[in-house]
This record gives structure tokens, sequence and C-alpha cells, in this order.
């Protein structure tokens, strides 16, 4: 129970909240695969990273185990080693325990009620949000963190990041919202290629048609949703639940009140907003300025 209501979320077992699992059999086993092919093929980790445009960090990582495959890397993947189809796949069986590997201690209930949402919508003025960042943006703001994170959780929370991403892809009914200020998209970190990484990464994962991404205009001014950013979503059973993030913490909200309040916020910000379209085109002409 919080904030006043019940969440009817049968997918979070009580006092597990805080285990995280090993690594499965079943990625242990597609990294195996994955390597394999690529040593048949005669690539060494290096090249083939070089290949599939991914970091040899990140090839490494993926075929030891210890991260889910993009979605994007298992792609490009089968192209580089003879398109057989295993990689593509086998890449539908891999699970990593409940997957709480990663993922801050207040957000984790949330996830898991995020992976059955039939919908989800979410505003954010601080950040790229989580589920369209690209591999360098996400582990620009990582390790950026104070305290500073080790190198093993780094990984950790890199991968659950990615990870989460898929569902993008593979929920083609659930309908994503996505509604982010335009200073979180001209924000400086990196070099160059890095911005136009991010913002590429951006528009391929808002491209497909469930995916709705509008960018609120530097001049659109102020408006209601300035109290900070907030996810909302609705679970199978019609509940409508809300999540907000602050330093530190994270509140899920399921007061029938306060989730139709923001609910409210949310549509009338819509409104505000560049449509999705026009948000498109705002992204692809930041991506050509020097």
């Amino acid at each position: 129970m919080t904030d006043g209501g019940v969440v009817d979320d049968e997918n979070v077992p009580c006092g597990e909240a805080d285990r995280e699992p090993d690594p499965s059999d079943s990625l242990r086993t597609f990294g195996a695969v994955m390597q394999a092919l690529r040593e048949h093929a005669g690539y060494s980790r290096t090249e083939f990273a070089n290949l599939v445009s991914f970091s040899k960090h990140t090839v490494e990582s993926v075929e030891l185990g210890r991260r889910m495959p993009d979605v994007s890397l298992v792609e490009r993947s089968e192209g580089a080693l003879g398109n057989t189809g295993a990689l593509r796949k086998s890449s539908k069986y891999v699970t990593r325990g409940r997957g709480d590997v990663g993922l801050a201690a207040w957000f984790r209930q949330w996830a898991r009620l995020e992976r059955v949402a039939v919908s989800l919508c979410t505003y954010e003025c601080r950040l790229v949000p989580g589920l369209l960042q690209s591999e360098g943006y996400a582990r620009a703001v990582f390790e950026g963190t104070v305290p500073v994170a080790p190198d093993n959780l780094l990984e950790d929370f890199m991968a659950r990041r990615m990870e989460r991403q898929r569902m993008l892809f593979e929920r083609p009914t659930t309908p994503f919202s996505f509604i982010v200020e335009e200073h979180v998209f001209r924000r400086r970190f990196g070099d160059l290629d890095q911005m136009r990484q991010m913002l590429d990464h951006g528009l391929e994962l808002s491209a497909p048609r469930n995916v709705t991404l509008q960018v609120v205009p530097l001049e659109a001014g102020l408006h209601a949703c300035l109290d900070g950013p907030a996810q909302l979503l609705e679970t199978p059973k019609e509940q409508r639940l809300a999540y907000s993030e602050g330093q530190q913490n994270g509140r899920l909200i399921s007061d029938v009140k306060e989730v139709s309040l923001l609910c409210q916020r949310y549509d009338t910000l819509r409104s505000q907003a560049l449509n999705a379209k026009d948000s498109r085109g705002l992204l692809e002409r930041l991506r050509g300025e020097p």
C-alpha cells in the first residue's frame, strides 16, 4: 500500500525487493553462442566491435553473460555473422533473473509494473528518458554519479538501462508516450559524435508507430508540469499508477486523486508540446548543429 491506495501488482513478491539475482543460464548461453559465431567468422573482439558499432567492452560483457544483448547489437551481429537467425531467435528467450540487477532500490517496483503495463507515459525535464538513452549518454550519466559507482556496478547499470529499451520493440501494441523538454536534448556531454549518436538513438527508438516523442520547445514558457519529472502507466487490470523521482529517492503513487491530477497535467502538456512530426524535425535540426 502506498499513498493511500492499493497497488494491485501480483508480480511483486513480498520480501524480495532488494534481492539481486545472478546472471541467468540463458544469458550465459546466448553470450557463448555469440562468441562462438564471432570466433568462427575469424573476428577478434575489437574487430567485431568496430563492425557492429558497439564498444569492445559491450561485446565482451554480452559474451561473458554479464549484460543483456541490446536489440541493435543482436540485429547488427546477425548481419555480420551470416544472418543465420541463431542470435535473433535465441535472444527472445534470454532472461536475467527477475530483472532487478542494476536498478536503484526505489525504482524496482515501478520497473516490474512497467514490464506489464498496457500504456506508459513519461515526462522528463532533467535527462533524456532512460528508455531513449544511447549507450554513450547512459554511460556518461552513470559515470557522473556521486559517489562514483565501481566498475562492476557500472556495467550492471548499463546492462539494465539498455535491456529496458527492448520493450519498445518487443511490445508493438503497447503505446509509449514521451514528453521531453528541448533543453534536455541541448545539454552537452562528450564530443559532437556522441551528441549526434544520442539524437540518432532517440530518433530510432521513437520511430515505431506505438512510440510517440514530443518535445516541449524553449519558447513554450512555463507550464503545469514544472514540479518535476513524472511517469504514468495503466496496468492490465485498468489501474492507473504514477511515479515521481528526486534526489536519491522515488515514489510510487497510487492515490486516485493524485494520479488523476498528474494525468491532467500530462494531457495539458501534450497540447503545449510540439507534435510528433515537428518534434522529430527539431531533433534532426539539432543533430545538424555544430
